[in-house]
């Protein structure tokens, strides 16, 4: 079988998030889907196959990490839907099946693709005590980001706190599901982007992932909230660094962004 790396939220390879996809005819045993993540040991590698015609969903959609099955994942639901229509598997929007429902991924002119999520529900939380420790930075409020995601979103006092974080990974993973959000406003919307972010993930294997669709679906409310406006952009500033287009429409947000394929290949296991 074919095996694919693509690099997503990016129009250039080496940036972005790289995913492993792989289309197959059925979802094997699960041992088998993570030892294919772990061998491929990129953030996610995403497992998909055809369904029967006229049912709610096109493809049934699963990402691992290496650690772990997850429950909702954007840059490699990204990296499928950029799989799917580079090679003419299927073509216009494409709707998924997975743990978190159907989520629907549709072809732009310009060459992007825009992911249909469901909005995180943020919950104002006490900020946990150590936290600021385990991050290396003083959070100025806290919010829980619910099942999908998984996190703790913490926004810091200002973009360079955000860049200049060194935390300690292992530290973190006591404070929520997945781990944690960091987030600020952006210092110079000129740069084109409104908010940055980084995001640390040690109870799934990930110490830092380069750019996280599902976290943008709780980033894209809080920042629309305090910004007054519904479309914004949002840079992950990992060193791979990618951007995320977002656009708040209630209990759904969309994501979008590029991808590219880097390595193709085949699959002996």
């Amino acid at each position: 079988m074919r095996i694919r790396i693509v690099d997503a939220f990016t129009d250039r390879p080496f940036a972005g998030n790289p995913a492993g996809v792989l289309l197959l005819d059925a979802f094997p045993d699960d041992s088998w889907l993570q030892n294919v993540a772990l061998e491929v040991n990129h953030a996610e590698t995403a497992f998909a196959h055809r369904l029967p015609e006229g049912g709610e969903a096109d493809w049934a959609l699963r990402w691992f990490t290496p650690a772990t099955e997850v429950n909702m994942c954007g840059h490699a639901t990204l990296a499928t839907a950029h799989v799917l229509h580079s090679t003419g598997t299927h073509e216009g929007p494409v709707r998924f099946a997975t743990r978190s429902g159907v989520l629907i991924a549709t072809p732009r002119e310009d060459g992007s693709i825009t992911l249909d999520f469901p909005t995180a529900p943020l919950t104002p939380v006490e900020i946990p005590e150590g936290v600021a420790v385990a991050l290396g930075a003083e959070p100025l409020t806290a919010f829980d980001t619910g099942r999908n995601v998984g996190d703790l979103l913490v926004e810091l006092a200002d973009e360079k706190a955000v860049h200049a974080l060194r935390p300690d990974h292992m530290a973190l993973g006591a404070y929520s599901e997945r781990g944690i959000i960091a987030t600020a406003r952006a210092d110079d919307h000129a740069r084109g982007y409104d908010f940055v972010s980084r995001c640390f993930f040690p109870n799934v294997g990930i110490h830092e992932d380069p750019v996280t669709g599902s976290a943008h679906t709780a980033l894209a409310p809080y920042w629309s909230e305090r910004l007054g406006r519904p479309d914004l952009t949002g840079l992950q500033a990992s060193p791979r660094s990618g951007r995320v287009r977002t656009e708040l429409r209630g209990d759904r947000t969309l994501l979008s962004g590029r991808a590219v394929t880097v390595i193709e290949g085949e699959l002996l296991a």
